[in-house]
């Protein structure tokens, strides 16, 4: 036993290691260490947590109701009509026409989305057609009880917008489309005159295979072939594809 105040060489050498050996950390149990242990002699960082991200909003896609063209034969007559044109407060009748070889008579509107589909192109082919002699005339026959926007004033600021090069009509009582039979907008009437007698129906059909949403360009192919053949005097194929488009808004009195 050593004497007392005389330390044992044991103990001296416990406290000199003690004293160079580094003190172990501590480490906090409320706040976990972006550190982990792969290995005894190894460490790897932990990514930090990255936030989900959320994921992308779905889009919708808003698709009007359709309505094919349909119910009128080849071969029927153009009903007589006698309509107001709001640009320039002109009225308009079939017989303003009755020089010309072909007619077409397009029932459109301002608010519909097949229309405005097409609206660039239809006058780039009538403004083309007219120059060749084919006679043209627009009709608006939507009821502006449920469709103001179609009304006659914008109709006046649309037709003036797109430089239209063709009188654009207001039916406001909708018996000029009924006598036509259009029930949708777009509706496409291509009519021939042979001579002095009335003008009778060559083609009741599409613009072509485009639509606001299949990604078809747009070409005009079918109205712009039936008009060829009209001003050429050659046969159409009776096979002619239905006009789509949205529906006439008829007066909310005619659908009770």
């Amino acid at each position: 036993m050593a004497p007392i105040g005389i330390r044992s060489p044991t103990a001296i050498l416990g406290a000199a290691c003690a004293r160079y050996l580094p003190l172990r950390p501590r480490i906090a149990t409320s706040r976990p260490l972006p550190l982990s242990l792969s290995s005894p002699t190894q460490l790897t960082f932990s990514p930090p947590l990255q936030p989900k991200k959320a994921p992308p909003a779905r889009k919708f896609q808003v698709r009007a109701a359709t309505t094919e063209s349909k119910g009128v034969s080849l071969g029927f007559r153009a009903p007589d009509f006698e309509l107001p044109e709001p640009l320039t407060g002109k009225i308009w009748k079939l017989d303003d026409f009755e020089s010309y070889p072909a007619l077409l008579v397009m029932f459109i509107c301002n608010h519909c989305p097949f229309v405005i589909h097409l609206k660039k192109d239809i006058v780039k082919l009538t403004n083309f057609y007219k120059n060749k002699g084919l006679a043209v005339i627009a009709i608006s026959s939507n009821s502006v009880a449920t469709h103001p926007q179609d009304g006659p004033e914008l109709m006046a600021e649309e037709a003036k917008l797109f430089s239209y090069p063709f009188p654009y009509l207001y039916d406001e009582s909708q018996e000029v489309a009924q006598a036509f039979g259009a029930v949708c907008t777009p509706d496409f009437f291509l009519f021939k005159k042979d001579g002095r007698r009335p003008f009778e129906l060559f083609y009741h059909g599409q613009f072509d295979g485009s639509r606001p949403s299949n990604n078809v360009p747009i070409t005009g192919r079918d109205l712009g072939l039936a008009i060829d053949c009209v001003l050429s005097g050659q046969p159409l194929s009776s096979k002619q594809k239905p006009s789509v488009g949205c529906s006439i808004k008829w007066h909310p009195e005619k659908n009770q």
